[in-house]
């Protein structure tokens, strides 16, 4: 057998195919302060009008110079002048580097490094975060329809190891599920109450607008609550969220083209709240009889007309 032919059956038989595809200096073992993210092929058609914006942001591989703003609202917007969470710090590191997604306003790479110290306090070790946003914000290729104005980030429910991750752990170390199969509730062998702990930190922060987490665990952090049940009122069931919670901050003072959500609700959102996540159309949805029409993807007319700005610049 030829070693072309033998090295590609190794690939295979292994399993390790999809990281012949990343760019080298994301699996280097020392994580320096700077990402080489690999650069996507050019567009044919930028300036196209039906050119979907998503492959314009996702070509952005630095933030655009100048003051930080947050433009337009959480699924439909942009973001200039980020700042780059680093990639490993005190009390944190980040996963998945070769997205490029560790960008955000300065108020939430200022929220994260002020919650990873504020986690150590109730006995976590530090935080594995996740997707901030692109460098100039916006829809991205895949993963979220938020993330767009640089002030979403998703934390981990695995607390940071004890060492420095290489490129290759911070890329394919997998989440754990915190969920049941059924989606009725947690999974006893991996939740564990400093969970509940941890997101009552993170929303006790003033800069918080609400969390994001699978209603299994909104369910279970109900339970455990206690007495003190008004932060659970910013803690909301989403579809999904059953490895991560996602932390949605509030639109940052001042900031007049920042489009923020109303306000939540009264009351905790416990018991008769949560029915509609547990039922049957939910937990077993039936496909459509008549499958809908593919939604068209988000365009630059769709977004702010700032934005266009933001993302043709050099």
């Amino acid at each position: 057998m030829s070693l072309p032919l033998r090295f590609l059956l190794i690939v295979l038989l292994m399993g390790t195919w999809p990281a012949l595809a990343q760019n080298p200096s994301m699996l280097d073992p020392t994580p320096p302060g700077t990402l080489n993210p690999t650069p996507l092929p050019p567009l044919d058609h930028p300036d196209a009008p039906n050119t979907p914006a998503k492959d314009l942001f996702a070509r952005k591989t630095k933030p655009l110079p100048g003051p930080a703003r947050s433009i337009g609202s959480y699924a439909d917007g942009c973001l200039a002048g980020a700042v780059a969470l680093p990639v490993s710090g005190p009390a944190w590191q980040v996963m998945r580097l070769s997205r490029n997604r560790n960008w955000g306003n300065p108020k939430l790479i200022a929220f994260v490094e002020r919650f990873a110290k504020n986690a150590q306090k109730v006995g976590w070790n530090g935080l594995l975060v996740g997707d901030l946003s692109q460098p100039r914000g916006g829809p991205a290729l895949s993963g979220h329809a938020s993330h767009q104005i640089g002030l979403d980030v998703d934390i981990w429910f695995m607390p940071m190891p004890d060492h420095v991750l290489s490129r290759a752990e911070r890329e394919f170390t997998p989440a754990v599920n915190m969920v049941t199969p059924d989606g009725l509730g947690v999974d006893r062998k991996v939740w564990t109450p400093s969970r509940t702990a941890l997101i009552r930190t993170a929303v006790q922060d003033p800069a918080v607008a609400r969390i994001f987490v699978n209603a299994a665990i909104k369910k279970e952090m109900c339970s455990e609550a206690g007495s003190d049940r008004t932060w659970l009122t910013k803690v909301r069931p989403w579809w999904g969220h059953s490895e991560h919670f996602h932390v949605r901050l509030n639109c940052p003072a001042g900031s007049r083209e920042c489009k923020s959500q109303p306000p939540v609700p009264p009351g905790d959102g416990c018991g008769h709240a949560l029915d509609f996540w547990f039922t049957e159309s939910v937990l077993h949805p039936k496909p459509p009889l008549i499958p809908p029409k593919p939604k068209p993807s988000l365009t630059l007319k769709g977004l702010p007309a700032a934005c266009r700005a933001v993302v043709r610049a050099p």
